[in-house]
């Protein structure tokens, strides 16, 4: 099976079967030409990097990538903080550089501190601010120049390794381990090139990988087709199972904790700024809850006090029992809240990243990492 045949056997999400109209022709026509000249783009900047054009730093510091090859969904977030754990519980001193996707101020290197309320998630991104709350221990650095940023976080701590988190097409910064994650339920996007699709690049940057972390492999439509798929597009790279598995729910208004298995037999409205809401939908459904109706917002969605009177209403509308929602959308839902009772509740689930095969392999690669970190 050639690269190309395997992307177009697993790629899930593509065209609708329906023949397009004209009006939606001349727009595939306008996206597949705009993304014939992405290809273009992305091809001479790899060019450059093979060729030893473009200069690629490195920080005095191991460092460890989290990437992927779409936009947004895999699960990097919870495969960050899951690392993070891994290396402080085995004495290492971690630190955590990403871009801040969605904040104000890009061009501004900052530590995110959420003790300081002077320091809002637009500062930062959602994604820092959940990442600092959830590990506390371990510096969260924001910058679009992650060199730039790593240096920084070298400055005002003494660490031993830095996690790159969405970092995979960001080569301008040397990395000794790249770990990409791969979404089972929608593993290649479409397999389009932005912005006819979700990739960020060709698939076959996949072989930049030592590892690649298969994500909600237990929501696989075709999970052994998809390994064989890979295998071809990257053979020898360490193949690692993982699903977000739910481990607890918290009340937004309060923080009230629940068990996830209370949600069986509830009314859910689901409300979700995320790029994969069809995942999160599928994690409620296996929990045992029904969904009276959904809410999906555009990845990042900053709430304002219009979408909560249209989640109130929706929620109203479907004869919810609860509205729930994920972790990074709770931090944008400031606006929660600001005109009356909190009526139904909102819940917040909290999802963890677990290893369902291949943990061997991904810890042996790790350590390597780590007894480097200490050579």
């Amino acid at each position: 099976m050639s690269l190309g045949t395997a992307v177009k056997a697993y790629s899930l999400g593509s065209m609708n079967s329906q023949a397009p109209t004209l009006a939606q022709r001349a727009w595939l026509t306008a996206l597949a030409a705009a993304a014939a000249g992405y290809r273009v783009g992305v091809q001479v900047r790899d060019w450059t990097f093979s060729m030893g054009l473009r200069r690629v730093r490195r920080l005095p510091c191991r460092v460890v990538c989290v990437g992927n090859l779409t936009v947004g969904g895999t699960g990097k977030t919870p495969c960050t903080i899951a690392l993070a754990r891994w290396l402080r519980a085995r004495g290492q001193a971690v630190g955590i550089l990403l871009r801040g996707y969605g904040r104000h101020g890009s061009g501004r290197t900052v530590v995110v501190d959420t003790r300081d309320d002077r320091t809002p998630w637009q500062a930062v991104g959602d994604e820092a601010v959940l990442l600092a709350r959830r590990l506390p221990e371990v510096p969260v650095v924001v910058g679009a120049d992650r060199f730039q940023a790593g240096q920084e976080a070298l400055r005002r701590f003494r660490l031993d390794v830095l996690l790159l988190d969405d970092g995979f097409q960001h080569r301008q910064l040397h990395r000794d381990l790249d770990l990409v994650l791969v979404d089972a339920s929608d593993p290649f996007g479409g397999g389009r090139l932005l912005p006819r699709g979700r990739l960020r690049e060709p698939v076959s940057g996949l072989r930049r990988a030592q590892a690649v972390i298969l994500t909600r492999a237990d929501q696989a439509a075709d999970l052994p087709g998809l390994r064989r798929g890979l295998e071809q597009i990257v053979p020898g790279a360490a193949q690692v199972l993982a699903r977000h598995r739910p481990s607890r729910l918290t009340a937004l208004a309060g923080g009230e904790e629940r068990w996830p298995g209370t949600l069986r037999g509830q009314r859910l409205l689901a409300v979700s700024g995320i790029a994969n809401p069809e995942g999160f939908h599928r994690t409620l459904t296996d929990l045992g809850a029904g969904l009276a109706g959904t809410l999906a917002f555009p990845d990042h969605h900053a709430y304002g006090p219009a979408d909560v009177a249209r989640m109130r209403r929706a929620a109203e509308e479907a004869r919810a029992d609860l509205i729930i929602t994920t972790e990074k959308d709770a931090i944008r839902l400031s606006a929660w809240g600001e005109g009356g009772p909190t009526r139904p509740p909102v819940l917040v689930l909290w999802v963890d990243l677990e290893i369902l095969e291949g943990a061997e392999v991904l810890e042996a690669l790790l350590t390597q990492v780590v007894q480097g970190a200490r050579g």
